[in-house]
């Protein structure tokens, strides 16, 4: 059976419907401070560490994902759908990229290259729910990156 979807979660898996469709919503988690100066100018008065994400993944499918026995801590390994980009001309992915699967993790259009980024990530938590009736499964799974 062809794949269903391009994430992967390394140790627990995917199993097949149950992240068709998911969404995946990155935002940034590192130490900025943001300030203004005496003259109402924006800085940031945070370290200049590599910026970390946090990533929440959401889905509702016929079957829920394997999180039984996941827990706060866990390290996973996350194989992103998303794709990240950069300038083809002296750029460079800020990510490893994922390499795990059967289709291509990279692809360049025009002056940009494309890559699904391969994240090493602490579970922060997740919840699951399910709809009787409408036979759905409703799922969400909190990350930070290590």
């Amino acid at each position: 059976m062809p794949a269903l979807t391009y994430l992967r979660l390394d140790p627990i898996g995917v199993p097949p419907y149950s992240a068709r469709g998911i969404t995946e919503d990155f935002s940034l988690d590192g130490s900025s401070q943001l300030a203004r100066t005496i003259n109402n100018e924006a800085i940031d008065l945070g370290d200049d560490e590599e910026s970390k994400f946090k990533l929440t993944i959401t889905c509702t499918d016929q079957n829920m994902p394997a999180l039984d026995g996941v827990r706060r801590g866990m390290v996973l390994t996350v194989d992103c759908a998303t794709e990240f980009s950069y300038p083809t001309s002296g750029g460079s992915p800020s990510r490893s990229v994922a390499s795990t699967t059967d289709d291509p993790a990279t692809r360049t259009e025009g002056a940009f290259t494309f890559y699904r980024p391969r994240l090493t990530m602490l579970v922060a938590d997740y919840r699951l729910s399910f709809d009787e009736w409408g036979a759905d499964c409703n799922w969400s799974l909190d990350l930070v990156e290590v």
